[in-house]
């Protein structure tokens, strides 16, 4: 071949090689402006979940991490993120599940606080009640289904919800992987606290990437204090929005 031929030749092919270069370039996952983030409050009013050692409702922990993940996520770039059910109309798992579908969201996140089976539970007396607690476990975990449809986005979310709680210095507990009934929820992630339970409708019903967070032990009298609290809340609900953040910017999957 001539070399004006062969120069014309590799110039034609250049192009080519780019446009493959790109297409094996895959783009960020989503844009965090267009991204509608459903935040869960956990139970309501009504039917308020698991009782503190103290004896205030789960809700009211839900509630309050809740707005403040909502205000975290703003904050970090989503100002598509909101509460899914704000009235507190004590909608059963699967319905919100698809409020969320039919809000069009695009990423579920439910919030929760965590109790143990009831052959944990010991009794102590707060302001002249008996009240239940358990000081054996503390710390967050979080949680995905293997039936969500986006079960793989789903586990990469989880993870990096995981990875942002323990870099805050939080800890998560393994009782609910413990062999006894109520738990055996399989730790696939024992580096992180990220476990699998296939039975909660919550995320088994969303069409979109679902994950649910247990943010600590509210049976735990020392744990429930710290839960309480504006810092732990506020540093909570930060690592999960970063959390969110990273795993919007990786790239999409192939």
């Amino acid at each position: 071949m001539r070399p004006s031929v062969a120069l014309l030749f590799l110039c034609l092919l250049l192009p080519a090689a780019s446009v493959a270069q790109a297409a094996d370039t895959a783009g960020p996952r989503c844009r965090p402006a267009a991204l509608a983030v459903a935040v869960d409050a956990g139970h309501g009013p009504g039917i308020p979940g698991a009782t503190s050692s103290r004896g205030v409702p789960e809700y009211d922990f839900n509630l309050r991490l809740a707005k403040e993940l909502v205000a975290a996520l703003r904050a970090a770039g989503f100002p598509k993120a909101s509460l899914l059910d704000p009235k507190g109309e004590d909608l059963p798992p699967a319905a919100r599940a698809a409020r969320a579908n039919a809000a069009g969201a695009g990423l579920l996140l439910s919030v929760h606080h965590d109790s143990v089976q009831p052959q944990f539970l010991e009794t102590w007396t707060v302001d002249g009640r008996a009240r239940r607690y358990c000081d054996r476990f503390a710390g967050y975990s979080v949680f995905y289904s293997q039936r969500n449809p986006d079960a793989a986005q789903s586990l990469e979310l989880a993870k990096a919800i995981g990875r942002e709680l323990t870099g805050a210095g939080l800890s998560f507990t393994r009782h609910h992987a413990a062999d006894i009934p109520g738990e055996r929820r399989p730790l696939v992630d024992a580096t992180v606290g990220v476990s699998r339970y296939d039975g909660l409708a919550v995320l088994a019903g969303a069409r979109m990437p679902a994950v649910l967070i247990e943010a600590g032990v509210i049976v735990n009298r020392d744990e429930e204090l710290a839960l309480s609290g504006a810092e732990r809340q506020q540093k909570t609900a930060r690592a999960m929005a970063r959390a969110v953040v990273s795993w919007c910017a990786a790239p999409k999957a192939r």
